[in-house]
Order: structure tokens, then sequence, then C-alpha cells
């Protein structure tokens, strides 16, 4: 196997010939596993293996550089490996464990997951009294709009936080082992027990997404009987409700996995919804402004440049006028200055009226370009 060796002094890479080459296993290299699995790609002293029941996604992680080799074979995965990240949906974790739990593991290796729930799992692993193997869970809090290993990027958990959620038993060895590792995401890695993860990221992720699926029914039952709910619920509407757009899959297995924690945050917000109600039966317009301050002060102190599961939407809106090659003129320019445009989308454009542009991108620095950019071309551009 060959290995990268640009950028190591000759001292540095006698030392890491001389070291043993830890197997890193990726049982699913998705959008997650895939980014995870590139962290480590060509790095000296790993050697990556993907594993898939799907022979052809197998060949796929291999065609796109994800990993070193691949298998649909979990026994020939899991040999000999030093880490096995388990990259599965949450309704499968239990089963893999279970699997993995059945085989001849390396003694001393180390056993984690990426689910977004981390109570069910860690219970299921401890349970089990693995032998010779640790379990860590761990949640990588970071995604993306896209899916699947052609979504995989090296550096989607930069800035991310990383939860791993071991148990009193766990020994600090295997925690310090994993944190190492971890550190080529660039993530920043805490510890913390998986009931607090699962309350913190069940209000943080979990309710919001409810809420919004919530409110996008209510809209569209309106407009069942008036089309003209449809027609002019975009803008802000559409963006604070784009979380509703989630892999239906994907959610009913995690929230319903979390259903205990969730049960109680949806009754802490229909006092909240409650609240609201008596404001407005009580014309109370001081209160409501109360709210607003005391929820505008919260946000304020929020990271604006930290990942987080929800992603992030990178936006600008351009003033242009309704004239031919205009918008072409804008994303060409954004092209030729290598500023990554994700989509493009006309709200408004009528004769002798300006048009509306939102540019979208996904990283914050193309967005900062662009906006610097897009002046200088002579249209007004604001957020």
């Amino acid at each position: 196997m060959g290995t990268d060796i640009s950028g190591f002094s000759r001292s540095d890479i006698s030392t890491v010939q001389s070291q043993p080459v830890k197997k890193i296993a990726i049982f699913g290299a998705g959008l997650i596993g895939g980014s995870l699995a590139l962290c480590w790609k060509g790095k000296p002293g790993y050697r990556i293996v993907g594993h898939s029941v799907n022979p052809k996604s197998a060949e796929k992680y291999v065609a796109l550089g994800i990993v070193d080799e691949a298998t649909t074979s979990l026994e020939e995965a899991a040999l000999d490996a030093d880490f096995l990240f388990v990259c599965v949906p949450v309704s499968l974790l239990n089963d893999y464990i279970d699997r993995l739990a059945s085989l001849p593991l390396k003694p001393g290796c180390i056993i984690t997951d990426v689910g977004s729930t981390k109570a069910s799992v860690v219970a299921h692993a401890e349970r089990l009294r693995l032998q010779g193997a640790t379990f860590i869970g761990g949640h990588p809090m970071a995604g993306s709009e896209r899916s699947g290993a052609e979504a995989a990027k090296a550096d989607l958990f930069e800035n991310a936080y990383y939860v791993l959620t071991p148990t009193a038993s766990t020994s600090p060895e295997a925690i310090e082992s994993l944190r190492e590792l971890l550190q080529w995401t660039r993530a920043k890695v805490v510890a913390i027990d998986a009931d607090s993860h699962d309350a913190i990221v069940g209000a943080i992720s979990h309710l919001p997404h409810i809420i919004a699926v919530a409110l996008v029914n209510q809209v569209a039952s309106y407009n069942e009987a008036n089309d003209l709910y449809r027609r002019l619920a975009a803008g802000g509407f559409r963006d604070i409700t784009r979380i509703a757009s989630g892999d239906p899959i994907v959610w009913r297995d995690i929230l319903t996995n979390n259903r205990g924690v969730l049960l109680g945050l949806l009754d802490d917000w229909q006092r909240e919804i409650d609240g609201f109600r008596r404001l407005l039966e009580a014309e109370d317009g001081e209160g409501i402004a109360e709210r607003f301050r005391a929820a505008g002060e919260f946000r304020s102190q929020l990271p604006e440049r930290r990942k987080g599961m929800i992603t992030s939407l990178h936006e600008c809106y351009v003033n242009v006028p309704d004239q031919p090659g205009v918008i072409g003129r804008i994303a060409t320019e954004l092209g030729q200055a290598c500023i990554n445009l994700s989509n493009l989308h006309i709200i408004e454009s009528r004769e002798d009226v300006p048009g509306v542009l939102r540019l979208s991108f996904r990283e914050a620095a193309d967005l900062e370009r662009a906006v610097a950019l897009i002046p200088s071309l002579g249209y007004e551009v604001y957020f």
C-alpha cells in the first residue's frame, strides 16, 4: 500500500515506518462515514477499510477514493481493526453492535458509532459486555443538505462539536485513544453522558424538526382551500421551515428512538405556546415584546461560526434590473473568482422594477467573498 509522505521530515518518515499501521473499519461510508474516512485517508500509519452490504456501494467507496479498500463482508472489515466506526441508521445500530460482538475482534479495539441518539445504543453495548473491545458512543454534530458517499468531504467536521458518550466503566486510555484519532477531523471533541446528550440534542435539533414539520403541514392544510397559501409562502417561510424536508425514514428512526426526551420537550413547548396564547388574549403587547427581547438576547449569544446539526444557511440577496444577461454575468463572475455557488433563485423580476436574486453558498467563506465581489459589478447586495 502506498503512503503519502509529503510534508514529513526524514526522521518523521522513519518513525512512521517503524510503527504498526492502524486499521480503521468504516461500516457505511456515506456522508458521515465517508467524511470520517477522508480525514485519515492517505495519512501515514492508517489503513481505511469500508464496508457495505451493497457491492455497488463498496465499489463506489473505492472509486471515489474514500477508502483504501472495501468489502461486503462484515467479518473481513472487522478483522484486526483497531477502530470500528458504525455509520449506519439509528434503527440498525444495535444489530450491527450485536454482530460485531459475536466476532473475534482485535483485543483492545474501539467500537464507536455516529448516531444522533446515544442513550439506547450505549445501554445496549453495556449489556453486551464486549470481550476485549470497548464501545464509546459518538456523535459528530455536523451535516450537509446533500447525502451519500458523493457528498463526503474531509473538512465536514472542522469547527464542529464531536460528542463522545463514555460510561463510568470506560477506561481513560480508550477515551484518549479515540480522542487522539479524532484530532484529524479538526472538530472540538467533548465528552458527556448519553442521557445529557439526548436531552440537549432533542431540544436543539429534534424538537425544531418536529415544529417545522407541524408548521408546514398546518399551512398545507389551509392551502387545500386556498392556493394562495402555497404561492405566497416564499422567502422567510421557506427558509425557517427548510429542515422539514429531512429524510422521512431517518427522522422517523431518530424521533422514535428519542421519544422519551421528546415527549417531555413537547410538554414544555405546549406551555410556551399556551403562554403566547394568554398574552394575545390579554392584548399584552409589552409581554409579547418581552418574549422577543429575551429570545433575541439569548440568540445573540449563540456561536455564529460553529458548525451544528442543523446545516447553516449562507445566503445573500442581490437587487438586479430586468435586463438580458444580468444573471449570467453575476454567475460567471462568481465562477471566475472560484466562488462556489450552490443555488440561485429569482424571487422577483418585473419590467422597470428591480428583481431580487437569492444566492446560496455551502461555505461561509464563499458568501463573504461573494458579498465583497458583487458591489464591484454595480449591484446592491444585502442579507
